[in-house]
């Protein structure tokens, strides 16, 4: 059976409840096409029925396994380069003043390539000094967090990635299925992988942050949600510290304190 409005009109409402995210009419094909693969794991042939098994999840994980179907995790290395090229250059003024602790977030990290293109280029600029670095990923998405922790992508994946990082920060693997590429100790111990509700504010960590990656995220949400994100991105940034937004995403008429430096970057002065 097909999915109809009382019955989109619940599973909205859970999805928002469970992760901020803010289906609009018009969505409904699209719930329905990712919902349908997560269905024929467990065997279930009607939408209501899935619906009841979600409403009735008592230990949460079937409403886990509903916002990995739901969630979009498109993303790739080096994606949108303007902003590594900017994190790389104030890394370098923050080294000559002496800073020696860094603490950075990529608050949607999806299956990892955002977190370790913030590795390569901190590690690219820090070389050799002695500093006290760590870098928070975090996801809504099991499924996505679990690629990310395990840290290996094919060829096509890669090819985003200079070749000089390539060989320095990755093992290549050669299988019947072809060539991949693992992360090695030196990109991986900089980072942390956890599962965080960006609606569940205020968050558990504390601060002072960095630089704050929060891309392509804030256009699943209700301008409440969005608001509510960036106090709390303020507040655990340090001053002085950076916000990236996606290049499709701005603040402007958004209340914030941020003030923009550049497109798609913004400061806590």
């Amino acid at each position: 059976m097909d999915m109809d409005r009382r019955l989109f009109n619940r599973l909205r409402s859970i999805i928002y409840e469970n992760s901020g995210i803010a289906l609009h009419d018009g969505k409904e094909a699209l719930v329905c096409a990712r919902l349908r693969k997560r269905m024929r794991v467990l065997g279930i042939e009607d939408y209501r029925d899935y619906v009841n098994r979600v409403s009735n999840d008592e230990d949460g994980a079937e409403t886990i396994g509903l916002i990995d179907a739901i969630s979009t995790n498109v993303t790739s290395f080096f994606r949108e380069p303007v902003h590594f090229d900017f994190l790389g250059r104030a890394m370098s003024d923050w080294l000559k003043a002496g800073q020696k602790r860094f603490r950075f977030w990529s608050a949607a990290c999806a299956s990892g390539e955002e977190p370790y293109s913030i590795a390569m280029t901190l590690l690219e600029t820090v070389k050799d000094q002695c500093v006290d670095m760590r870098i928070l990923a975090t996801d809504i998405s099991t499924q996505a967090l679990e690629k990310g922790m395990r840290g290996t992508y094919d060829e096509e994946k890669m090819s985003p990635v200079p070749p000089h990082m390539k060989s320095k920060y990755f093992d290549r693997l050669k299988s019947q299925k072809g060539v991949s590429y693992a992360v090695n100790e030196t990109l991986a111990k900089p980072i942390l992988f956890r599962r965080l509700n960006l609606s569940a504010i205020p968050f558990p960590m504390g601060g002072p942050m960095d630089a704050i990656f929060c891309r392509n995220v804030l256009i699943y949400f209700d301008q409440i949600t969005r608001k509510n994100l960036l106090d709390e991105a303020f507040r655990l940034l340090k001053k002085g510290g950076y916000l990236m937004v996606g290049h499709a995403e701005s603040l402007t008429g958004m209340i914030s304190d941020f003030k923009p430096v550049r497109p798609s970057i913004y400061i806590k002065e």
